[in-house]
């Protein structure tokens, strides 16, 4: 009997040879994906940026957006498995998406702020949901490709490594670079060009794959024009926005690392904004740092030393030199640029009446708590004046870990005074102020002015002996006067003293009461 024929086997699959090294189509795609990590870092913190620019609170507005976004890039790399055929075709697709959606969100929330506010916060998730998802999508495509060529371990190295080192790059250069020079509308855009030229590169190196190779060259050019032209006319876009917003005439405006700065004139005179919030308006600050300075500085008698927190503006700093015993001012201002500008243009230094130049002043740039916590010297006045609460990083200048700082540097007779919100709409918050300067040890006499351009505003002397009267104040101001100062603090029955808590660096309490205060006068 024959034996029976042995079944048909099939034959191994053939195995692709060991590459000597990586192919210029491997390299060029993991340069591509230096650029698109870093392209995607930006277009999140250009939203986060924004986000804490228009609506406050910046760890609480840069940890939803990161969120958002990384759920986005998970759910984008679980549609990538959708993908199946033509990958070079979509991984170009998606790029050019991503360069016109990414590279367009700074001047497309720009504008969204100025002419359509209710839909700002929709547009600003909305848009971070839809990049990052086009993200999360072109990682996995970039592997699939590679993956033809590499071994999967090599692959994931190589992979994630240029992902990290292009999000490292932009992290960095994000603040000390891009913001500042560029500002955010050309940063998104020039950073979109980015992503288009990927897409014009993949096409290039996919050209013998694409079956539709001119369609895909047009739209990469098409994308590639827009966003150009988006850049040449990004002066405009910003102008558009911000004329619109802040409808008096700008004449001058600069983004710092810290903030974004914007001088207008109008109707009543030059106004200072700090990322859209109003610091002071030429027709009536008189009356506000009049209000800040004079009823410490008087009081003393004859302060020779004396620190300004904050104010770079130069204002706080024109009242205290009217004092004729004032040996030295010593001005820390966290912003260079606001100091700059106070002191070289010749408009804005007008309105300081050229104080930061005068001799006697010292300008320091750096963090007024990191300053208190380093310094020695001791102050018979020192002047707080920081902008609201509206984050937590300004709101760390509000707590007892920094009074009891300022407490310090404090000479034995000496006075401190902080400015404090408004006691009539933010009346648990301007108390909280005072209980936190009281939890420390040291006496508070609270009072309060009207400044038309804000209203009721609140300020709190500080000090370890009680404040007293002073008999005389600087002759030729136009707002204060020894008669009429003890009504400065006389609070009526709706601005009187509420329980307050203690505002500490691990509660931030300040914050959350200025907020749920102030938005309900933004409510309404």
């Amino acid at each position: 009997m024959s034996s029976p024929t042995p079944p048909s086997v099939a034959p191994a699959p053939a195995v692709p040879p060991p590459s000597s090294g990586p192919r210029p189509i491997d390299i060029a795609l993991l340069i591509s994906v230096f650029v698109v990590a870093a392209c995607g870092l930006l277009y999140e913190l250009a939203a986060g940026a924004l986000a804490s620019y228009v609506l406050g609170d910046s760890v609480l507005q840069f940890s939803t957006i990161i969120g958002t976004y990384l759920f986005a890039m998970g759910l984008g790399s679980w549609l990538s498995r959708y993908f199946e055929r033509q990958l070079p075709a979509h991984f170009l697709r998606i790029e050019l998406l991503v360069a016109l959606i990414g590279g367009a969100l700074p001047a497309t929330l720009f504008l969204a702020n100025a002419y359509a506010p209710g839909a700002f916060r929709f547009l600003l998730y909305g848009m971070v949901l839809v990049v990052g998802t086009l993200v999360g999508l072109e990682i996995p495509l970039v592997m699939r490709i590679l993956k033809r060529n590499v071994v999967l371990k090599d692959l994931v190295s190589q992979v994630l490594t240029f992902d990290y080192l292009g999000a490292l790059a932009v992290s960095l250069a994000f603040p000390l670079l891009l913001v500042p020079h560029l500002g955010l509308i050309r940063t998104g855009l020039l950073f979109g060009l980015m992503n288009a030229a990927v897409a014009l590169w993949a096409v290039w190196l996919f050209r013998h794959e694409l079956r539709r190779l001119q369609a895909h060259l047009f739209a990469c050019l098409m994308v590639v024009g827009l966003l150009l032209a988006g850049l040449a006319g990004a002066e405009q876009i910003t102008s558009l926005a911000e004329d619109k917003f802040y409808q008096d005439r700008i004449i001058f405006t600069t983004a710092t690392p810290y903030q974004r700065i914007v001088v207008t004139q109008g109707r009543y005179g030059h106004r200072l904004y700090l990322n859209g919030n109003l610091q002071f308006s030429e027709s009536d600050e008189y009356r506000y740092h009049e209000a800040l300075v004079h009823p410490a500085m008087a009081a003393h008698g004859a302060p020779k030393r004396v620190a300004v927190l904050g104010g770079g503006d130069g204002m706080a700093v024109r009242e205290i030199l009217k004092y004729p015993s004032v040996e030295s001012v010593t001005l820390v201002e966290l912003d260079p640029a606001m100091t700059r500008i106070f002191s070289e243009n010749p408009t804005l230094a007008k309105l300081n009446g050229q104080a930061l130049q005068n001799p006697k002043v010292t300008i320091v740039n750096t963090d007024a708590f990191g300053w208190l916590q380093q310094g020695t010297d001791l102050f018979d006045v020192i002047v707080v004046d920081f902008p609201d609460p509206t984050n937590f990083s300004i709101g760390k200048l509000y707590t007892n870990s920094f009074y009891a700082l300022l407490d310090k540097r404090l000479a034995a007779s000496g006075y401190a005074v902080v400015q404090t919100t408004s006691p009539l709409v933010a009346r648990q918050s301007f108390w909280t102020v005072v209980q936190t300067i009281e939890s420390v040890g040291l006496s508070t006499a609270p009072y309060h002015a009207h400044v038309p351009s804000f209203g009721e505003w609140g300020y709190v002397i500080a000090s370890r002996r009680p404040w007293r009267l002073p008999d005389a104040l600087p002759p030729g101001l136009r707002f204060l006067s020894a008669p009429s100062l003890p009504l400065l603090f006389d609070f009526p029955l709706d601005m009187a003293r509420v329980p307050a808590d203690v505002n500490r660096l691990s509660n931030q309490a300040l914050v959350h009461s200025y907020e749920r205060e102030w938005g309900k006068v933004v409510a309404h």
